[in-house]
């Protein structure tokens, strides 16, 4: 009688601890579930803003793309408005860099649309352009594919095709100033925050020396420079506490610009604007305008000057990239003559 009493405890404890076991387990395979599908779903999430959020791929020979576009609300029949191309840097997508630059409320308010090209991680596993790849011709493919999902946006949208400009951060922004070297017609103004300058790298591991400032930007080739003088003005936003980006390439950036349209630099000015970082900003002109603007951030690290507070790569504290950006653009989109955008 004992021992079937015991069995029969044993046997109701084990069926308790199985149960027990059983309910761990379901909570534990949906907290594994919620988290591979969460960035899924953020992804598909639009950001903070008015304006449609719209989806859509580009393709080509090599390979495809996805994108999103902000469209700016209330668009008026016939009205047709220039684009913002932003290019995301590693470990970002298009929601969460339009979510750190905040750059669709400006668009929203200044009427504008934006495209945010996405890099596909199969093509990088960190969601880095392959703006270093130019000797393999990773680089020109991408350039190749972020000109299909402009030249696609501007056939399906009411986008004026002569006034685009485009901006990326890090490995986008060293994206962007490879795409204008080769598409220079299509481009009125580039802006490079914490960007490398096309030249300093060609691969991968000569990529890691360029961004610690460890490789010289190669001079232009004479005929790369006869066609270099065509380039769209060029605005470089620096951080100089970057511990990823060595600040001396944003410097290269613009000296090769210079160099190439015989550009002189003019008297740095020192800015600050309330409480954020105080900026050093420098003009490089020649007769009839602008041809590149340095702006060097004190206490910027590797981040989007005057992003979101709590986002990766954004800095509440820097003044505000965004608001730069879109003057910038704005102001090559009205001046023929290429003159700079005052800061």
């Amino acid at each position: 009688m004992k021992k079937r009493t015991h069995t029969a405890l044993w046997a109701k404890a084990f069926r308790r601890s199985m149960a027990t076991l059983t309910r761990r387990s379901a909570k534990l395979g949906q907290r594994v579930v919620r988290r591979a599908i969460q960035p899924s779903v953020d992804r598909l999430r639009p950001p903070p803003g008015d304006g449609d959020w719209i989806a859509g791929a580009a393709f080509g020979l090599q390979g495809g793309r996805r994108f999103r576009l902000y469209r700016p609300p209330d668009m008026q029949r016939g009205e047709r408005l220039p684009l913002l191309v932003m290019l995301h840097g590693c470990g970002q997508d298009a929601r969460s860099f339009a979510t750190s630059t905040r750059m669709n409320r400006v668009a929203s308010r200044e009427r504008f649309f934006v495209l945010y090209p996405e890099q596909d991680r199969l093509a990088n596993v960190q969601g880095c352009w392959n703006w270093f790849d130019t000797d393999g011709g990773r680089a020109v493919a991408e350039v190749a594919l972020i000109m299909k999902a402009i030249d696609q946006v501007c056939l399906m949208h009411p986008v004026d095709a002569a006034r685009i400009a485009v901006a990326g951060l890090s490995a986008g922004a060293s994206m962007a100033a490879l795409l204008v070297t080769h598409h220079p017609e299509r481009v009125k103004a580039v802006v490079m925050p914490s960007g490398i300058p096309p030249g300093t790298a060609h691969s991968s591991m000569s990529a890691l020396g360029a961004m610690h400032g460890r490789r010289a930007t190669r001079p232009l080739a004479a005929t790369t420079r006869a066609s270099a003088a065509a380039w769209p003005p060029l605005l470089v936003i620096h951080g100089e506490a970057d511990p990823i980006v060595s600040v001396g390439n944003g410097r290269a950036a613009v000296r090769i610009w210079a160099d190439a349209a015989g550009a002189q630099a003019g008297q740095t000015r020192h800015v600050q604007r309330g409480k954020r970082h105080p900026m050093a900003v420098t003009d490089f002109q020649r007769q009839g305008g602008r041809v590149a603007t340095l702006v060097e951030v004190e206490r910027l690290g590797h981040a989007w000057s005057g992003g979101a507070a709590g986002q990766p790569f954004s800095d509440s504290q820097g003044p505000d990239a965004s608001r730069m950006v879109w003057a910038f653009a704005a102001r090559q989109f009205r001046d023929k003559a290429g003159a700079g955008a005052h800061l």
